[in-house]
């Protein structure tokens, strides 16, 4: 029976630090902008400006992330399937349609916090 509780602790403890990890690493903080592109995404996609889809500059083909707005709240999940942004300082290229939801499409950039919601991308932490 004390053999079963540590063991039982010891999967509790694994877990929550599982847990930790997921939430430290799960998120990016930082500049995004928008574009318009050329007729095919680096995954080999036909480019859609209307997508909820984004560009990352290692974050894996299909992962989904969360796009918020900090400075309004507006969050959008859009789908990696592109590579970028190449512009210093930026974490994230959205779509026009992304930016739409955002809120963005005038200011062109918006600081923004990108959170890992579906797919095994994982990010540093803001």
């Amino acid at each position: 029976m004390q053999a079963f509780g540590l063991a039982a602790v010891a999967l509790c403890a694994a877990v929550a630090l599982q847990g930790s990890e997921v939430e430290a690493s799960g998120s990016q903080c930082g500049r995004a902008s928008w574009y318009k592109m050329g007729h095919t995404t680096a995954s080999g996609e036909k480019m859609n400006a209307n997508a909820l889809a984004a560009a990352h500059r290692n974050l894996p083909f299909g992962t989904k992330v969360r796009v918020e707005n900090l400075a309004n709240g507006k969050s959008v999940v859009v789908r990696i399937n592109d590579r970028g942004p190449y512009a210093g300082g930026r974490v994230i290229d959205v779509t026009q349609g992304a930016a739409k939801q955002l809120g963005m499409i005038k200011s062109g950039v918006a600081r923004v916090k990108v959170t890992v919601v579906g797919g095994k991308g994982k990010l540093n932490g803001c």
